[in-house]
C-alpha cells in the first residue's frame, strides 16, 4: 500500500483552502496558528510543491492546489460523512437559509428538485426576511446575500458576475417617440432595489449623462415587483441582466445597448465555522457546483 500524508496535513490544507486564511482555519481545527502552519507545510513537504501563494493575512491556492483541492475534499467530506453516518442517529440534516426572493424564484427554486435528489435528508428553512448577514449565527445557518463585497471576517464565495440593465416596457420602444436615447430617462421614473442602491449612478457613469436626472425615484425591497412595476410602464427599472433574462417576460425590453458592469454580485456567506456543519457544507458544495459561475 503506498504512503500517504497525515490524514491531520490533508484537513489543514483542506480547511485553509477553503476559508482562506490560517488564523481561521485554526479557529476551526482548535490549533494554534503555527501548528497548522506545520501541518500544511508537512503536506508540501510530502508531494514536493507549493500549494499556496502565500499573502499578507490570506493563502490563496495556486494552480497545483486547486487541482489537489478538488480532488481530495470530496474524499475527505465522503470519509466524515461515512463517520458521521455510523455513530449518528439524525435522518433529517436541516439548513436555516437566508435569501432575497427574486434569486430564490429564478435561480435557486427551479434546481431544489436536483437538491433533493443528491441529498434528500437535507431539508431548507427559507428566510426572505432581510438584512440575513447581520443575522448569521442568529436565526440563519447561511445566507445568499446581494452585496458589493463581504465583510472579510466572513467566509464568502461569489456566485455571479453581472451587467446592470434598465429595463422597461416594451411599450417604451413603440409610438412617436420611442426611448432610445439615455437622455430620455429625464422624463422617466427610475426604479431601484434597495439592496442596490448604486446601480442606476454605475449606470449613469458609465453611458457618460452624469447630469442627467430621473423624473422620480422609487425604491423596492423586492426584485419581482421591480420587474412588475417596469412591465406596467410605471418607471424603468435598474437591475441585472440576469434579472431580465431570468424573468422571461414578454412585456419587458431591455433599454439601450450599453454595457455597464455592475457593481453587485450574489454571494454564498456565512459564519467560517458553520462550514463544519454538515447541512451548511453540503448545501454549500452543491450550490457551487450547480449555480456559482465564477
Amino acid at each position: 500500500m503506498r504512503r500517504l500524508p497525515p490524514l491531520g496535513a490533508i484537513e489543514a490544507f483542506v480547511q485553509v483552502a477553503r476559508l482562506g486564511s490560517v488564523k481561521a482555519a485554526a479557529t476551526e481545527l482548535a490549533l494554534s496558528a503555527p501548528a497548522l502552519s506545520r501541518r500544511v507545510q508537512s503536506l508540501e513537504r510530502f508531494i514536493d510543491r507549493p500549494l499556496f501563494e502565500r499573502r499578507h493575512q490570506a493563502m490563496v491556492l495556486n494552480s497545483d492546489g486547486e487541482r489537489l483541492l478538488a480532488q481530495i475534499a470530496p474524499v475527505l467530506d465522503s470519509l466524515s460523512d461515512a463517520v458521521e453516518a455510523m455513530t449518528g442517529t439524525i435522518d433529517v440534516l436541516r439548513l436555516r437559509l437566508g435569501i432575497l426572493p427574486l434569486f430564490a424564484s429564478q435561480r435557486l427554486f427551479p434546481r431544489l428538485g436536483e437538491l433533493r435528489s443528491a441529498h434528500p435528508e437535507l431539508h431548507l428553512d427559507i428566510d426572505t426576511a432581510g438584512h440575513g448577514v447581520a443575522r448569521l449565527g442568529e436565526g440563519l445557518d447561511a445566507v445568499i446575500a446581494l452585496s458589493r463585497e463581504i465583510e472579510p471576517t466572513l467566509y464568502a464565495k461569489r456566485l455571479d458576475r453581472n451587467q446592470v440593465y434598465v429595463i422597461g416596457a416594451k411599450t417604451l420602444l413603440e409610438g412617436p417617440d420611442p426611448v432610445t436615447r439615455p437622455e430620455q430617462l429625464a422624463g422617466l421614473t427610475a426604479l431601484i432595489h434597495r439592496e442596490m442602491p448604486e446601480t442606476f449612478s454605475a449606470w449613469r457613469e458609465s453611458a457618460g449623462v452624469d447630469d442627467i436626472e430621473p423624473l422620480a425615484i422609487d425604491y423596492f425591497d423586492s426584485g419581482a415587483l421591480m420587474l412588475e412595476a417596469a412591465a406596467q410602464g410605471l418607471g424603468v427599472a435598474f437591475m441585472h441582466e440576469s434579472h431580465f433574462q431570468d424573468a422571461r417576460d414578454p412585456r419587458l425590453v431591455r433599454l439601450f445597448d450599453i454595457v455597464v458592469e455592475s457593481p453587485y454580485s450574489y454571494w454564498f456567506v456565512c459564519r467560517p465555522r458553520a462550514l463544519q456543519q454538515r447541512p451548511v457544507r453540503m448545501f454549500h458544495d452543491w450550490l457551487i457546483r450547480t449555480l456559482g459561475e465564477v
